[in-house]
């Protein structure tokens, strides 16, 4: 019950995601797979409100990430990679 249209970041010229979409029902499971500077990253953190995307539509349930971010954010978990070496110091 993810929704994605037309998913699009830019970092100023640079295109990191490039128009993509997809749906999620209930009960998939999803894997984003591709080398390095991909765009996995990236889509996970506007799919989770912690990035807005240049363009596009996220929908999770009836909710607009556009409306509703703090919602979304209830809904899905997200662990971004973090060094804890930096953390331990």
């Amino acid at each position: 019950m993810i929704y994605v249209e037309n998913l699009t970041k830019y970092f100023g010229d640079l295109c990191a995601v490039d128009q993509i979409s997809f749906n999620i029902q209930k009960g998939e499971i999803l894997g984003l797979l591709g080398p390095n500077g991909a765009g996995k990253t990236t889509t996970l953190r506007m799919l989770t409100g912690f990035l807005r995307p240049t363009l596009g539509d996220i929908r999770v349930k009836d909710y607009n990430i556009d409306e509703h971010m703090l919602e979304i954010k209830d809904l899905l978990g997200y662990l971004p990679y973090i060094r804890f070496r930096n953390y331990l110091q």
